[in-house]
C-alpha cells in the first residue's frame, strides 16, 4: 500500500480482520520512520494492551496491566487495505494476534445467539 491517507482519521482505532476476514484486534498506535525534514513512513502497526498506556495515561496502564501488557507489531507490508476496517494479509494466528477472544470463547459460545 503506498496511498497517502490521513492516520489520525483513517487508520488509529480502527478494527483489524485477518486475511479470512475474522476480527483480531484494533489499531491502537502506528510505528513511524523518517529522517529529521522528510516525511514520515508508517512500518507497522502496534496492537494490544501494551499500548493502551502511552495512549490512555494511568486508566491505560492499568487495563494494559490487567490485558497481559502484550504488544503486537505488524509490518506494514502485512496490510492488504484500509477501508472501515484494516485488512491483513496473513492469517491472525500467524501474527499472534486474537488471543483475548480465544480466551474467552468457551463462555462467549454460551451466550445465545453469541455465534452470529
Amino acid at each position: 500500500m503506498s496511498d497517502s491517507i490521513n492516520i489520525g482519521l483513517h487508520l488509529v482505532d480502527r478494527q483489524l480482520l485477518d486475511s479470512e476476514g475474522r476480527r483480531c484486534g484494533n489499531v491502537d498506535d502506528l510505528a513511524l520512520e523518517g529522517n529529521p525534514g522528510e516525511p514520515l513512513e508508517v512500518v507497522a502497526i502496534l496492537s494490544g494492551p501494551g499500548v493502551w498506556g502511552q495512549r490512555a495515561g494511568l486508566l491505560g496502564r492499568f487495563f494494559g496491566w490487567l490485558g497481559g501488557g502484550r504488544t503486537v507489531r505488524i509490518a506494514w507490508e502485512d496490510v492488504e487495505n484500509v477501508a472501515a476496517h484494516v485488512k491483513l494479509r496473513k492469517h491472525a494466528k500467524e501474527l499472534v494476534l486474537g488471543r483475548g477472544g480465544e480466551r474467552l470463547r468457551p463462555l462467549l459460545d454460551k451466550i445465545p445467539g453469541a455465534d452470529q
